[in-house]
């Protein structure tokens, strides 16, 4: 007798375990190398490295750790798919707004520092992929979560929203791996005035 076909798929707990380990680590790093090599981190301070820190800090915690999250959440939790959908929703709104705080904690800093905005790859792919991701929030909540939206529209825009919230994910990895394109004054943390 066959067995059925169930008892070849894999259980996605391993998965998510592994998942929000790797985060934790991701999250525990980050904020060892911030306090513990770079300073520290600020919105003001006399020491202008502090107030660049914020940028990675809210830039992993928020775009790839909450958005990360938000991904595997909407698939992984035993919940209805209301519960699912308000939380996947939640925790992108937080990615969207860490990910905001953390253009402007740069751009602060350029500004305070003199250094010209928007002359690395990292931050033209760094600003396309926060404009796309604050759209595809926008256009998330008005197909799926507003109460008037029709169902014949969300039907239609649920693979397309999965495929597009993908490839910005994506974007948002390569966006911290052309991170390395900054000067080595920032990269090192020598900006102390």
């Amino acid at each position: 007798m066959a067995k059925s076909s169930s008892s070849y798929q894999m259980s996605a707990a391993p998965v998510t375990v592994f998942v929000h380990l790797l985060a934790i680590s991701i999250a525990t790093l980050t904020l060892v190398w911030l306090i513990k090599f770079r300073e520290g981190f600020a919105f003001n301070s006399r020491i202008k490295a502090k107030i660049f820190n914020l940028h990675p800090l809210l830039m992993i915690l928020g775009f790839l750790l909450f958005s990360g999250e938000a991904i595997v959440v909407y698939k992984a939790i035993p919940a209805d798919r209301k519960a699912q959908k308000i939380v996947h929703l939640i925790l992108h709104l937080i990615a969207l707004v860490a990910g905001i705080l953390g253009v402007y904690a740069v751009f602060k800093f350029h500004n305070e520092v003199n250094i010209p905005d928007m002359y690395t790859l990292h931050s033209w792919i760094g600003l396309s992929t926060i404009s796309l991701f604050g759209l595809q929030w926008l256009l998330g909540f008005f197909t799926f979560f507003y109460p008037r939206a029709e169902s014949t529209r969300r039907t239609s825009m649920a693979p397309w929203h999965a495929f597009f919230g993908a490839v910005i994910f994506f974007m948002t990895i390569v966006t911290a791996e052309t991170a390395s394109s900054f000067p080595e004054e920032i990269s090192t943390g020598r900006l102390l005035s």
